[in-house]
């Protein structure tokens, strides 16, 4: 499975905060297998989740640009 920033803040904040991953999993209210594959950078993993586990270090998920990317333009 591929790291992303994802995965390395998610363990960065972890190990700041001294919790192992089954800590992290109670406090947020998710499983432990989750927090393993998220940490693993699994590519697919609930978004309403993801959030849950970011939560308890004041953090969410956002929509951001991508950097170095050619514009396209979308007719909508």
């Amino acid at each position: 499975m591929k790291k992303t920033t994802l995965t390395e803040t998610v363990k960065r904040l972890r190990k700041e905060f001294g919790l192992t991953q089954e800590e992290l999993a109670l406090k947020s209210g998710v499983g432990l297998n989750f927090v393993r594959e998220m940490e693993q950078g699994k590519p697919t993993v609930r978004l309403d989740k993801v959030n849950q586990v970011l939560n308890l270090f004041n953090y969410e998920m956002a929509p951001s640009p991508i950097p170095n990317r050619h514009e396209e333009s979308i007719d909508l």
